[in-house]
């Protein structure tokens, strides 16, 4: 079976998505299905294309066995015009790579941009196709959330597209519990919704020894670290974070360290200046590959997200390659990731924008050795159980087998994978 992914977002950028799409590639092409992407020039998170990128419209490459067309779009960080000139222009110019692709038997598009649907409808209708609407995000629900968009036209049309985005798609996915709820709530049809969920790579993300070198490089000998890695962007509140930072520093063993880039991080990191925080470090975002060495210094992962009601139903992709590598999770934040890091005992939650809070619940974690290791153990069990990739992607392709042609060989939905139990 031949997939083709349409998304703004890939490797070589670092983020959720970019994660996430590379994985399920991966695994599709271990199942035995072909793959292809259209994607962007990179330019994500830092609003400039990256090296060996610029000057061009489009090229292909080969990316673990993946072609990869790219084309150009409207680079920028952070949000206001800006931002929508980047979603709209890529909008038009995916359409070259589309174009330059080979017909899928499905087309795989990744939303936000929501926009994304236009020429996925399109094209889906051209090659005569199903095309699946994979939702990682709720727009317009999360941009209203967040304060940049008010009632009004621009409302009124995103509003219009979100409708026509899911009654043109075959098949919407839903990447969380909420989402799909979400989706249910809004009127899609029970029979469209198919779920696949943030997963991580279990044999690149496992418990392993610390890196000692890489420790005593970056001068954190001596420190309990705990690691933040992935984007830095406004949604996650680590204002906060650093602020209980900063009541921790009579705890001079304990030291943030921040890996990732985005439309926060100068704030951040002139807050941090401005708390004159001798424990806290940022970092450049790093290659996938080069994380789990990261996780192998740290002694517990960090995710944290702001108080807002489209993240109840968040689940930040952060968080599986933590427990994957059996370092257990501090989660600032409510909802749906709050209930599994319950659930499976794997770490500790913090109610969001509580420093004070934090801060005592990170000392108090700490005091206790045992639980810190039992905790890790916990999450790596999880993940093992319910969220290692091969698990999602059966049960997903199994819920996809009533949207496919019938010359097309699925699994039936009798194969499925493990619930997660919530």
């Amino acid at each position: 079976m031949r997939f083709l992914f349409l998304t703004q977002y890939f490797p070589p950028e670092i983020g959720g998505p970019q994660t996430r799409l590379r994985s399920v590639a991966q695994h599709l092409l271990e199942a035995g299905h072909e793959v292809e992407v259209v994607t962007s020039l990179p330019n994500y998170p830092r609003g400039k294309f990256f090296a060996g990128y610029e000057h061009r419209f489009y090229m292909r490459e080969t990316l673990q066995g993946v072609p990869v067309h790219r084309v150009w779009l409207y680079p920028a960080l952070g949000g206001g015009f800006g931002r929508i000139l980047n979603y709209l222009s890529f909008t038009l110019t995916c359409i070259f790579g589309l174009l330059r692709s080979h017909r899928p038997d499905f087309l795989f598009v990744e939303s936000p941009p929501l926009t994304l649907s236009i020429p996925a409808w399109l094209f889906s209708r051209i090659w005569r196709i199903p095309f699946v609407f994979n939702v990682a995000d709720l727009w317009p629900d999360a941009i209203v959330d967040t304060g940049f968009l008010k009632d009004g036209l621009a409302l009124r049309v995103l509003r219009a597209l979100e409708n026509f985005s899911y009654r043109s798609a075959a098949s919407v996915t839903a990447v969380t519990a909420g989402i799909r709820q979400s989706l249910l709530s809004k009127g899609v049809a029970a029979s469209k919704v198919s779920y696949l969920p943030n997963g991580a790579d279990t044999a690149q993300f496992r418990p392993a020894a610390p890196d000692l070198e890489l420790k005593r490089r970056l001068g954190l000998d001596g420190k309990r670290v705990i690691l933040w890695a992935g984007t830095l962007g406004f949604a996650h509140g680590l204002q906060f974070v650093l602020q209980a930072a900063k009541r921790l520093t009579g705890s001079p063993e304990l030291h943030f360290l921040f890996v990732g880039d985005g439309s926060a991080k100068s704030e951040l990191q002139q807050l941090a200046a401005d708390l004159a925080l001798s424990n806290a470090t940022f970092l450049d975002p790093v290659q996938l590959d080069e994380l789990p060495a990261y996780f192998s210094i740290a002694e517990c992962g960090l995710a944290s997200l702001k108080r807002a009601p489209t993240h109840e139903g968040a689940r930040p992709s952060k968080i599986f390659p933590v427990l994957a590598s059996g370092k257990p999770l501090i989660f600032v934040g409510s909802g749906e990731c709050a209930r599994l890091i319950q659930e499976a005992d794997a770490g500790i939650v913090v109610p969001p924008e509580e420093p004070e809070m934090l801060a005592a619940a990170i000392q108090e974690f700490f005091a206790n050795q045992t639980r810190v290791v039992a905790c890790g153990r916990n999450g790596r069990r999880f993940v093992e159980k319910y969220f290692a990739w091969p698990v999602l992607i059966e049960a997903w392709l199994a819920s996809l087998a009533h949207h496919a042609p019938a010359s097309l060989a699925l699994p039936g939905p009798e194969r499925v994978a493990p619930r997660y139990p919530s």
